[in-house]
């Protein structure tokens, strides 16, 4: 009752009361911002993570010892491990991509019909055009900001430049190709929407040199005389087999961080062919530890905030204290020991803190999960880029709310809150009340 009467103001003690409402709003911005902070990260985390995982595999198989001819195979007995989700295999090159008078590098993978449908995340992210009949479509797919940067849109030809063309007695010659633009996708991510282009699978293998025409088991070409006109195509079909070749097999398991046991048995398995394996983690142990660093550093640079609001409920209180000496002593003298004194002012400072956590996890809580629509609102209105894509690889402000991160800040802010009561409720313990009532 008394602490709760020395929070209500009088006219005479206003002052103290505006600066306890001051700190309330300090504590309250500061686990507000702490909230905040940690969501997004955790959100820019987890929306990078699913991107780049909803492309590259959490295993990448590279072939060793012989060509990798036998990927069907290969991918077939990968999915009957324990714990794969599924497999896919693809071919890779780097190109120059030429569009109406613009050029930039891109990724080529080649990809059947078949290993498309099992990315779900391309495979769904499909803004114009489709991938119905993809193998016989002899076209390609692009991310929709290359489609801006080549100035290309559906329909229109892409001009594909390999430096590794056919070999002729001055040299190399570029192989300079045209294709078709099928599909235009948008992951949401700048890497994958600017760098990547998709082609079926048997063109992407024409296309970088990956196929070979074998003779048949049995099979034995004819004997053609001089005058005999050549075999046609139709015809050489009936005695070769068309054997192409695959960059790479890239393997998605049911759980991201259970890599080195997944990798164990991955090896261990004897009906799988030599490969060389790198996992999700390896690929990306520079940027995800930096990001890991980053949460770190911003929590406890954040939580300065809440520390500092802390100081001021400790002046606060030695200022309400102060005030409230005369009445302490008569307290005293009425009988109230040092122990209620400090229960007094405790209850006083920390009921600060509570009041002003709570609003901090309401504020905090709300403007967490509408994060982008008050990004695009502040942005929009000032006309300034917030969170550009081009910096931060997606292209909307992402949010994502661990209760357990909450309940710490919670922690954290009612414990320094507390402990920044002890020093005032024990100085006020300590008056004298013969000397604080000899001048009254």
């Amino acid at each position: 009752m008394i602490a709760g009467r020395y929070l209500r103001a009088r006219r005479k003690e206003a002052f103290i009361s505006v600066i306890a409402s001051l700190t309330m709003v300090g504590v309250a911005i500061g686990v507000a911002t702490l909230i905040v902070v940690m969501s997004v990260m955790n959100g820019f985390r987890a929306e990078l993570l699913t991107k780049i995982l909803g492309l590259n595999g959490h295993f990448t198989a590279y072939p060793i010892e012989r060509e990798f001819t036998d990927y069907k195979e290969t991918v077939a007995a990968l999915e009957q491990i324990d714990g794969v989700s599924f497999a896919v295999y693809f071919v890779e090159g780097q190109v120059l991509a030429s569009g109406q008078g613009s050029s930039t590098g891109v990724t080529v993978r080649g990809m059947d019909e078949e290993n498309l449908k099992k990315l779900k995340l391309l495979y769904n992210a499909a803004e114009q055009g489709g991938w119905d009949a993809w193998d016989e479509s002899k076209g390609v797919a692009i991310g929709y900001r290359l489609a801006q940067t080549l100035g290309v849109s559906l329909g229109d030809q892409v001009q594909i430049i390999n430096p590794n063309g056919a070999m002729t007695p001055f040299g190399s010659t570029p192989q300079i190709k045209s294709y078709p633009v099928n599909v235009i996708f948008d992951l949401g991510m700048v890497e994958f929407d600017s760098f990547f282009m998709y082609m079926p699978l048997e063109p992407a293998q024409d296309y970088f040199k990956l196929t070979e025409e074998v003779l048949k088991p049995g099979a034995e070409l004819p004997q053609a005389g001089p005058l005999d006109p050549p075999l046609t195509n139709e015809q050489l079909e009936q005695y070769y087999d068309r054997v192409g070749q695959a960059t790479a097999a890239e393997i998605f398991i049911d759980d991201p961080d259970n890599i080195a046991v997944m990798r164990q048995r991955l090896q261990a398995d004897p009906s799988a062919r030599p490969l060389i394996l790198t996992d999700w983690q390896q690929r990306n142990e520079t940027f995800f530890s930096a990001l890991q660093v980053e949460r770190v550093v911003m929590f406890t640079i954040l939580s300065m905030i809440i520390l500092v609001a802390a100081f001021n409920i400790i002046s606060s209180l030695i200022m309400l204290v102060k005030d409230k000496s005369s009445d302490i002593a008569v307290l005293r003298t009425m009988g109230a020991t040092r122990g209620s004194i400090m229960r007094i002012f405790s209850i006083t400072g920390t009921t600060i803190g509570v009041i002003g956590t709570l609003s901090g996890v309401v504020l905090g809580l709300i403007v967490a999960a509408n994060a982008e629509p008050l990004r695009a609102f502040v942005s929009n209105t000032l006309g300034v880029a917030i969170f550009p894509p081009e910096v931060f690889f997606l292209s909307s402000l992402p949010s994502k709310t661990d209760p357990v991160e909450v309940t710490v800040v919670v922690l954290l802010a009612l414990g320094l809150s507390f402990l920044a009561t002890l020093y005032p409720a024990w100085r006020a313990a300590q008056y004298d009340p013969v000397e604080a009532l000899r001048y009254e």
